[in-house]
């Protein structure tokens, strides 16, 4: 136990909130809780931080950044540089890695024991609508934040053995380059990691069962970064599902409802996160589930008064800011301030292959569906036309989806580093912006996020770098 008191030495504590797991939002709950003077008790049986900064999120970029350096060497000549590319040496890419996660690990548990939250270091279960058991005793509390998080799912039959068929968890801290790999999803993390290995030289193909790769996005941007994987050497099948995966000699083989076969040396099961909840006692203590989420109001609230619950293991977007975000919004809730629901289609999401896929707000299908097809207008731009993408030689699209005579309500882009211009995107969807609102405004020159500007310029009628 690390912070604040030791809880087993006095019994009698009552927490104003005892969070169960330590992600991003178990302990964006604890420290927006501490900081409104709350008295906050955070359990986590790993390290806090969660999957985001020790699985998912952090250490994926880094794997990535380190394919976008190889890709640098590899094509330094068309830069004028001379540089030769001599291979990747993956214990220095895992170090790297790790370097990261390690400064922000310890940064991270600076800010929990300087906020005086109540650290405690163990597997805990509700044992009750006001107390959870960890370390055998109870640490009890006025109100009970479940934030328990997610694992990476897999298929019925589809065994994950960790060295020839893996998680995501397994290939993050995979101690070789596989020389070929099929990848099932293609989703963000299926996308991500055909991207970084392919970096890395492993021959990729991805297998969605979906008839485009991240079919959560734009049909425009999906489209967009399948040319792009096309151009890069990246295969995948798209539009059939996986029937079953066997053992080679030397791999595995996959097989698809159609009879399509593939083999490689490792497949990479990204379908999907599931959550953690089974044989944690929140059933038994009435706490309302599907499908193994727990389920809550807009206020994160769950059919349990004592109870909230945030993060992977409600269905809402699994995404560690939308973690964050729902963490504070219990701690202020608690605390007694007015709280806003989330608009979870204002929330950026970015998925960091190369070329980057971007977007806020609503996709133009979406958009059809809600205010009919008569009443959306649609731009694209073209990244050509922008003279920052030119120097980094990206191609790519920023499209935007409007409401005829109306707001900006879906901004999609893809194309190199696009993720750092979604924070615009995000105020101009939040803020219900007209196009010419935003046309008005000057964008430093040359710059990517010039690139929206001129967007908007172009729907509000007065295109410059670009056709009318």
């Amino acid at each position: 136990m690390h912070g604040g008191r030791d809880v087993a030495n006095d019994a009698s504590t009552v927490f104003d909130l005892v969070i169960l797991g330590g992600g991003s939002g178990g302990y964006a709950a604890a420290l927006r809780g501490a900081q409104l003077g709350l008295d906050v008790a955070l359990i986590e049986k790993d390290k806090v931080g969660g999957t985001c900064l020790h699985r998912g999120c952090i250490p994926t970029k880094a794997l990535l950044h380190a394919g976008e350096i190889a890709d640098q060497a590899r094509e330094s000549e068309q830069f004028g540089v001379k540089a030769s590319f001599e291979g990747i040496d993956i214990a220095g890419v895992h170090k790297y890695k790790d370097d990261v996660i390690s400064g922000l690990y310890k940064g991270l548990q600076g800010l929990v024991a300087s906020r005086k939250v109540t650290y405690i270091e163990g597997e805990g279960r509700l044992s009750s609508p006001t107390s959870v058991d960890v370390n055998g005793q109870r640490v009890q509390g006025r109100h009970v934040l479940l934030a328990t998080g997610s694992v990476p799912k897999s298929l019925p039959g589809l065994e994950i053995d960790g060295n020839r068929i893996i998680s995501s968890d397994h290939a993050l801290v995979l101690d070789r380059v596989p020389k070929s790999a099929i990848i099932l999803g293609g989703g963000v993390i299926g996308v991500e990691f055909a991207s970084a290995w392919k970096s890395f030289g492993t021959d990729v193909t991805i297998v969605e069962g979906l008839k485009h790769l991240v079919p959560v996005e734009d049909e425009n941007s999906s489209k967009l970064l399948e040319r792009a994987f096309r151009k890069r050497g990246i295969k995948f099948n798209l539009g059939t599902f996986f029937q079953k995966a066997e053992y080679t000699q030397d791999g595995v083989k996959v097989t698809l409802a159609d009879g399509k076969e593939f083999e490689a040396e490792v497949l990479l099961v990204a379908i999907g996160r599931g959550p953690v909840s089974q044989g944690l006692g929140y059933e038994e203590a009435g706490v309302a589930m599907d499908r193994g989420y727990v389920l809550v109001d807009e206020y994160m609230r769950t059919n349990v008064p004592t109870v909230s619950a945030v993060g992977d293991l409600v269905p809402t977007l699994q995404l560690a800011h939308v973690g964050f975000a729902e963490g504070i919004l219990v701690a202020e809730r608690l605390a007694g301030l007015k709280t806003v629901p989330i608009d979870y289609d204002g929330v950026p999401r970015v998925t960091y292959c190369h070329p980057e896929v971007a977007s806020v707000g609503i996709t133009e299908a979406k958009a059809k569906e809600i205010y009919g097809a008569d009443k959306v207008v649609a731009l694209k731009y073209n990244l050509a036309g922008n003279g920052r993408s030119k120097i980094l030689k990206t191609a790519g699209e920023i499209k935007l989806v409007q409401v005829k005579d109306g707001a900006v309500v879906g901004v999609h882009m893809v194309g190199d580093r696009m993720g750092e211009q979604v924070g615009e995107a995000q105020l101009i969807y939040n803020w219900e912006a007209l196009p010419a609102e935003v046309a008005q405004l000057i964008h430093a020159h040359p710059t990517q996020n010039e690139a929206l500007g001129e967007a908007h310029l172009a729907l509000a009628g007065k295109p410059l770098h670009a056709h009318d």
